[in-house]
């Protein structure tokens, strides 16, 4: 099944990569600035996350004695989620706002959550790209650890597409899934630890929370930028199954449901 789908893809890959290429462009094309934007907008998150918390509201990570720590540890949790609930977000109505596409050309359908993937891989490239520089600037760059950052994305970016495609179907049937996806990613972004520290979690809620497949993903993101250590892979192991399971599963629903997402749009 895998190797049809990637051949399938890899045939139209001059039509993923000029999506990829026409939604860049489209975003930026009567802005003044053009794609200096796709620079200004992250940069000013960046800052206003390191300079106002650590600086002004004096906001600090316990145990770490950096008056920087804790925007680095916002920024990476924030840079992380941002990515995985942009794939989320697009991908649970990928299908509905290509209907006309899907019903008027012959091509693999699972290109759509492909480009999805691919533009917002490029939004964080841009964002992680200026956080690194940062780190450099301010000498808080982590060294060799930072290499551990390819494991947790791929990782992430499985569990993403996996959960993604599945949502997407299910929203082609059940029109519901789209508005329940967003309250459900308010609560999760909440119950994953990046804007508080897992440290100060009572006792009997901490197993609540470390059995969410993204506490250990941005857990291994927060250790490699904020303390420059490398993750415990042994704690990324079940989010790995779990993202494994979900890309299985995607490809099968996929797979059954995609002739009859035709007559649903």
């Amino acid at each position: 099944m895998a190797p049809d789908i990637a051949r399938a893809v890899w045939g139209y890959r001059g039509f993923v990569l000029g999506s990829v290429q026409r939604e860049f462009q489209t975003r930026y094309r009567n802005s003044l600035l053009g794609a200096a934007w796709t620079i200004l907008n992250p940069l000013s998150m960046i800052i206003v996350y390191t300079v106002i918390f650590s600086q002004l509201m004096k906001a600090r990570l316990p145990g770490v004695d950096n008056s920087l720590a804790y925007g680095i540890y916002l920024c990476a949790g924030i840079l992380a989620w941002g990515f995985f609930a942009e794939v989320i977000g697009r991908s649970q109505s990928v299908f509905l706002e290509h209907a006309n596409l899907i019903k008027k050309l012959s091509f693999p359908r699972i290109c759509l959550p492909l480009i999805v993937v691919l533009n917002a891989g490029l939004n964080f490239a841009i964002i992680f790209a200026l956080f690194l520089g940062f780190l450099l600037v301010t000498q808080n760059f982590p060294g060799w650890a930072v290499l551990a950052v390819i494991p947790v994305l791929a990782i992430q970016i499985a569990f993403s597409i996996g959960l993604g495609i599945i949502l997407g179907v299910l929203n082609v049937f059940f029109r519901d899934v789209g508005q329940f996806v967003g309250i459900v990613l308010q609560f999760w972004f909440w119950l994953t630890p990046i804007v508080y520290p897992a440290s100060i979690l009572p006792d009997g809620i901490r197993p609540v929370i470390e059995a969410n497949p993204m506490f250990a993903l941005i857990a291994a993101y927060q250790g490699i930028f904020v303390y420059g250590r490398w993750p415990e892979w042994s704690t990324l192991w079940p989010s790995a199954v779990i993202a494994t399971v979900l890309c299985l599963l995607a490809m099968r629903l996929f797979r059954k449901r995609s002739g009859e997402m035709v007559d649903e749009l």
